[in-house]
């Protein structure tokens, strides 16, 4: 079942055509750790940004492996863009910005991405 997501404003809205994941990353890299980031990462072709592209601002870091997407409205990263290890095209769905998950009930999986 699909569901869906925004940044904080609502200007950005996303739909994925998928179930809602179980599982979160939860991450302890400079940038996931000081954003406090819950993610799902799932392929490109179930993710369909719905409104807000021209509010949409990029920022990389380090590798300049990921494209972060955040609002320029409010500040809120509701998804990234990258690539998976297979070189297939992901979203990295910020879980905490999709209000029907029940943050509570997820399972964590801890990265160390600050050894990365």
């Amino acid at each position: 079942m699909a569901f869906d997501g925004s940044c904080h404003c609502g200007a950005v809205t996303f739909t994925v055509d998928a179930d809602a994941p179980e599982t979160a990353l939860s991450c302890n890299c400079s940038h996931c750790r000081r954003k406090s980031f819950l993610l799902a990462f799932l392929p490109a072709e179930v993710f369909t940004l719905t409104s807000g592209e021209d509010a949409l601002t990029d920022y990389h870091f380090n590798k300049h492996a990921i494209t972060h997407r955040f609002c320029a409205i409010c500040g809120a990263q509701p998804f990234a863009e990258g690539k998976a290890p297979d070189g297939s095209e992901v979203r990295a769905i910020n879980l905490r910005c999709v209000p029907g998950i029940d943050l509570d009930a997820l399972t964590l999986q801890k990265v160390d991405g600050a050894s990365f």
